[in-house]
């Protein structure tokens, strides 16, 4: 057994209120693998049984094997694989009293064998714990007992590209194809769509090169490239990915084409996106849909060119295209920043069916030309035609209200500074509140922008709604009704997870 000494990162108080609790069973599932019917018919865990082990493994992890295993060993406990994976759930960042569970199952009840579902989530801990080593060793005995499936080769290439091991990421898929795993562009993709979307395009970069002469990259391989490119800003490298992937004979896809638009979009670089967009309308108008509308609309309404947006809608409908809510309320939103309050009003009223999307633009434009009280309005009436608001209108509602940095309210029980600083200091963030209070007081200092989404989540809970309704209550007093409406809305429907689970709406 390799050991390296880690810190430990569950206090043994707090790992045993946890096992007080009820014991959740772990619903993870790996189709199609033979072994996966001895984990699908689960016996239920004896919590008992389960605090002892985990206490033992805490407190006996750097004794020696004999009494370590002599200690497990006169518990008792019914060794199944759904066992296994809660005594991994109680140590997710610690790899020794995992690994040193495993090395006892595997010589106290050699009969008991694991499955693939035990393997990935002990690797996976083992590599969240960073021991490379172990990790490597532990991945290859994997690989020769066959247990190796599409998890694994994520969680193996996500954690060796996060400690930039790149030469190993393409001595894994060698590897496992010596045990068994054969070179597969399906599984390769997969695991280029993991290490994209968790921004490690460089890597997956990387990986696809080495790897071209025993698995050609397709379009789709190429596409997840560029759009990891998109999310992490590089346009550069997008379009060389870009011009390789027609070089080879393939076409982007249309949501590769709206990642490169929409990035472009993002980082000003206006005449780009078009650029790209005329290209579509030149030589691949047929696959334009209207995702690609939607974006492109939208940034012509946020940058005020509604009799652009309009010609965009018509070519829409004379493809036959219907607009969606979302490039409606863009639309909605344009207009209303331009000061066509009319216009706006007549677009939004046409609809038969409107739902939150086409809510927000609207709140959003009124909310741009300082009309908070009508925006306010809106949110009432939304709320008896049955749409429901999310965290998102309350922010909108709250920013618009009391600006983004706070207000000064004439009356000290509405002082927004006192409720902020208050709510901190309940919070427990002293040190936050100090800060703040040194900058009101310098006033030569700006102060920070104040997070509403923080303010929010700090009273989100059951003291939460009764500061809501006591909040609104003073408000309704000194005169601020739609203020009090938006916060007592907010400790009625969303205050606490349970309520906004069940959030009724009125009639």
């Amino acid at each position: 057994m390799l050991a390296r000494r880690l810190s430990l990162t569950i206090p043994l108080t707090t790992f045993l209120h946890a096992q007080s609790q009820h014991v959740c069973l772990l619903t993870t599932t790996e189709p199609n693998h033979p072994q996966l019917t001895s984990c699908t018919n689960r016996a239920p865990v004896d919590p008992g049984h389960l605090v002892r082990v985990c206490t033992i493994l805490y407190q006996q992890q750097y004794s020696t094997e004999s009494r370590l295993h002599s200690s497990l060993s006169s518990c008792n406990f019914n060794l199944t694989h759904e066992f296994f994976l809660q005594i991994c759930n109680n140590f997710p960042l610690s790899w020794r009293p995992v690994y040193l569970f495993f090395q006892y199952t595997q010589k106290a009840q050699p009969c008991f064998a694991h499955s693939s579902i035990t393997f990935n989530r002990m690797l996976d801990i083992i590599g969240k714990s960073r021991n490379i080593d172990l990790f490597w060793e532990t991945l290859q005995e994997m690989g020769r007992r066959r247990l190796v499936n599409d998890k694994t080769f994520k969680i193996v290439l996500m954690t060796l590209a996060e400690v930039r091991e790149l030469k190993k990421m393409v001595n894994f898929f060698h590897i496992m194809n010596d045990c068994g795993c054969e070179y597969s562009l399906e599984r390769l993709n997969k695991v280029v769509k993991t290490l994209c979307q968790r921004k490690l395009v460089v890597e997956a970069k990387y990986l696809i090169l080495k790897l071209s002469e025993w698995i050609k990259p397709n379009e789709i391989t190429y596409g997840w490239l560029i759009k990891g490119y998109c999310d992490v800003g590089d346009l550069i490298e997008a379009s060389k990915i870009w011009n390789l992937m027609t070089d080879e004979g393939f076409e982007p896809s249309i949501d590769v084409v709206d990642k490169m638009i929409e990035t472009f979009f993002k980082i000003n670089k206006d005449d780009e996106a078009m650029k790209v967009f005329q290209m579509m309308r030149v030589k691949r108008m047929d696959d334009l849909g209207l995702s690609t509308y939607r974006i492109v609309i939208d940034w012509m309404c946020k940058r005020g060119k509604i009799s652009q947006a309009y010609t965009m809608l018509e070519e829409m409908f004379k493809r036959g295209i219907e607009a969606d809510n979302l490039t409606l309320s863009s639309i909605i939103y344009g207009l209303l920043a331009r000061g066509r309050l009319r216009e706006a009003y007549k677009v939004f009223e046409e609809i038969e069916k409107p739902d939150i999307s086409l809510y927000h633009g609207l709140i959003k434009g009124l909310l741009r030309l300082r009309r908070a009280r009508e925006a306010t309005q809106v949110f009432r009436e939304m709320i008896k035609r049955g749409c429901e608001p999310t965290m998102h209108t309350y922010i909108m509602l709250l920013q618009g209200h009391l600006g983004k940095r706070g207000r000064k309210g004439p009356d000290p029980l509405v002082n927004f500074d006192t409720i902020f600083v208050g709510g901190l200091v309940k919070a427990g963030k002293s040190l936050d509140a100090a800060k703040y209070v040194e900058r009101v007081m310098n006033r030569g200092v700006d102060v920070p922008r104040f997070d509403y989404n923080k303010f929010l989540h700090y009273y989100s809970n059951e003291e939460g709604v009764v500061m809501f309704e006591e909040v609104g209550k003073k408000l309704r007093e000194v005169g601020l009704a739609d203020l009090a409406d938006i916060f007592q809305r907010y400790g009625e429907k969303m205050a606490t997870r349970e309520r906004r689970r069940n959030r009724a709406v009125e009639p």
